[in-house]
Parts: C-alpha cells; sequence; structure tokens
C-alpha cells in the first residue's frame, strides 16, 4: 500500500472512531483510520461502560454532558443500539472531605446544566438497595448518567465514517511517523506509506510511543484494571444506579441479570500487563463486606482487565503540538475516555478545520507539564 491521507488517525478505539466519523462528516476527504488489531479490541472493549457529567472540572463536565447527549441520540442517528441505560450515577461519600468536594461539583454542574444533586444516606439506600448505609454522610446524585456498551459505539462510529469515504485499516500498524524538518511527511504502516502532513493520535495507553515517533512527548503510562461479573440476582435490578463508593472505590452496575463490579488496585503498578489476578480479591471483598455486604453472596462468574492511560494530573491530554505540524492528540483520559469520546470527537474535528471548538481545551495542552500548570480531576474512580 501506498496512499495519500488528509489525515492518519492512530487508534481504532472511541476516540479514533469518534474523530474519523466527526471528520468524515465535516467532508474531510480521505480520512485514514489505522488499528494495529480489531476496532475496540484496546482499552474500549474492557471498560465498565460508565457514561456521566459528574466532574470537579468544568472542561469534563462539558465534555462529559455534551457526550451524553450524542449517547441519547446514537441509535437514532447511527442505527446501533449500544443498550444505554440512564439509571444515574451515584457517588456515596464517607467523609466530611468528600461531602465539601462534591457539594463545590454538585454546584459547578449545576451550573453548567447538570442536574446533579446531594441526597441523604436513606434516598441512596433507596435508589441502590444492595448497599448499607453504615458510616455514609451523604451522596451525590444525578439523574441523567448511566452506562451502556463502548463497542457497539465504535462500530456504529467506523461504520458511520466509512460510508462518508472514510478508510478503516484493521490489522494495520502505525510503525513510525515520518518528518521533513518539522512538518509530518507520512506515516509508515506494517501495509506500507501513507503520504499525509497531519496525524491524530488516539491511541490510549500505547500514546506515549506514538508521540515519540514525532518527537512529541504524550506523558501517559498504563495501568491495569481490573472487572468482575457475577451471577444473576435473585431479584433483577434493571434500574440500579452506577453505584459508587468514593472512599474505596468499589463501584458496580447491573449487566444483564447480574453485576458488573470492580476498584482500583493502589498494588498494582504501570505496565502492559493485561491478564487477570486474585491478588487484587481480598481488598474487594474488603470494600463489599464494608458498604455492600449482599454482593458477597454473589458468585463470580467472569470477568477482564483492561488498561488505563494515566497522566500525571489524571486529567486528559487535548491539542496540537507545537513542536510538530501537524500532531494532535486525544489521550490521557484515566479512566474517564470512553465516555467523553463522542465530544472529543467534535474537538478534533474543529482544532483540525481551524474552528473555535464548543468547549476551550488548551489547558489540556500536553505543554501543562512543562508549564507547570497541571489540571487535576478530583473525581475519580
Amino acid at each position: 500500500m501506498n496512499t495519500q491521507a488528509s489525515a492518519v488517525v492512530i487508534g481504532g478505539g472511541v476516540m479514533g472512531a469518534s474523530i474519523a466519523y466527526h471528520l468524515a462528516a465535516a467532508g474531510v476527504r480521505d480520512v485514514v483510520l489505522v488499528e494495529r488489531d480489531e476496532l475496540a479490541s484496546g482499552s474500549t472493549s474492557r471498560a465498565a461502560g460508565g457514561v456521566r457529567a459528574q466532574f470537579s472540572d468544568e472542561l469534563n463536565i462539558r465534555l462529559g454532558a455534551r457526550s451524553l447527549e450524542a449517547f441519547g441520540r446514537f441509535h437514532e442517528e447511527f442505527g446501533y443500539d449500544i443498550g444505554l441505560h440512564r439509571v444515574g450515577y451515584l457517588f456515596l461519600l464517607s467523609t466530611p472531605e468528600e461531602v465539601a468536594s462534591f457539594e463545590r461539583s454538585v454546584e459547578l454542574q449545576n451550573s453548567l446544566g447538570v442536574p446533579s444533586r446531594m441526597i441523604t444516606p436513606k434516598e441512596a439506600r433507596r435508589l441502590s438497595p444492595l448497599i448499607r448505609t453504615d458510616g455514609l454522610l451523604a451522596a451525590a446524585f444525578s439523574p441523567d448518567d448511566g452506562h451502556c456498551t463502548p463497542e457497539t459505539v465504535v462500530h456504529g462510529y467506523a461504520a458511520a465514517a466509512r460510508a462518508l469515504g472514510a478508510r478503516v485499516l484493521r490489522h494495520t500498524e502505525a510503525t513510525g511517523i515520518e518528518l521533513r524538518g518539522d512538518r509530518i511527511a507520512a506515516v509508515s504502516t506494517t501495509l506500507g506509506r501513507i503520504a499525509t502532513d497531519t496525524v491524530i493520535c488516539a491511541a490510549g495507553p500505547w500514546s506515549r510511543a506514538v508521540g515519540a515517533m514525532a518527537g512529541v512527548d504524550l506523558p501517559v503510562v498504563p495501568l491495569r484494571r481490573q472487572i468482575a461479573v457475577t451471577e444473576p440476582l435473585a431479584e433483577p435490578r434493571p434500574d440500579l444506579p452506577m453505584t459508587i463508593d468514593f472512599t474505596t472505590s468499589l463501584y458496580f452496575h447491573s449487566e444483564g441479570p447480574g453485576l458488573l463490579l470492580g476498584m482500583s488496585d493502589p498494588e498494582e503498578r504501570p505496565g502492559f500487563a493485561t491478564d487477570t489476578h486474585d491478588r487484587w480479591i481480598p481488598a474487594l471483598y474488603a470494600a463489599m463486606e464494608r458498604r455492600a455486604p449482599a454482593l458477597l453472596d454473589l458468585r463470580r462468574t467472569g470477568g477482564w482487565a483492561g488498561l488505563y492511560e494515566i497522566t500525571p494530573d489524571h486529567n486528559a491530554l487535548i491539542g496540537e503540538a507545537t513542536s510538530v505540524s501537524r500532531f494532535l492528540y486525544a489521550t490521557g483520559f484515566s479512566g474517564h475516555g470512553f465516555l467523553q469520546g463522542p465530544a472529543v470527537g467534535e474537538v478534533i474535528r474543529d482544532l483540525y478545520l481551524g474552528r473555535v471548538p464548543f468547549v476551550d481545551v488548551r489547558p489540556l495542552s500536553a505543554d501543562r507539564f512543562a508549564a507547570d500548570a497541571p489540571r487535576p480531576e478530583a473525581n475519580l474512580v
């Protein structure tokens, strides 16, 4: 293969597929997306599928809310049923510091049109009957949030991008970026050379290596996170919100007749391993016993591991490099990439076209770390 492209998008997860679609829908010709494996085979297909706008950072609130709108019309717009369940997100808060932080977040969210609210422990248990309220001080809830099926979102965007003329190359690995001075000239792949003056990195945990091909530092490290799935509940709970014990990071939501659940593992070290192990189970069970002992009675029937793409301040990298022309990036989402995929596709489209995006993402530039201007996000799981 020796071809030309207006832009080469590297990475076939939700970010890459959304970006390819939004570029093609805007009339950009010869968009090429390269994915070294199958579409959605990386972090996207291994996500918990949560979608929300309950963040502490105004940019993340806006990106989350815009994406919720897109998820809401996805079936009608693309013909793909993404299994969207608008059951809400419920954050359980056990310390005065957590309560104060979420009160500030809810106030900011409300000012931006997000219908979140602080509720009592009794109200939290009514929404999520599997929890115990011992030690709970309050909770935060937004009914517009929920969860859906990540890989279906990717395939919907990819199919729409193809229909608009974009090329989607699966099993095609980007192996290098050819520069002429400070300008991009081509992308080398396992299928051949693609002449282009624009590369868009949407490679998730592998973004640092892609950036290095162009001499761009993208401070992203991979971190394994595990998810477990349980046997069916004796009493199905299709309206169960995504429930998060913020102190321990234990979370769960309905998945078919059973539950999907997980939590962070402080013993995990950065790396690309995605095999599963049981070293996290004692901590998981301790968190269940503390906050949702009913979960201990459910047998685990499966699970998987995937990679978070972590940045130093646990916030995204979105922008365009200043050291080389034109290298754009959307990565480092630290666990909330899937839920922001639709909105970030719009933003990258506008940056590519020289338009003003609906939200100013300059504070999320990768250059912020060199400028000692981190942008921390507090509402992380």
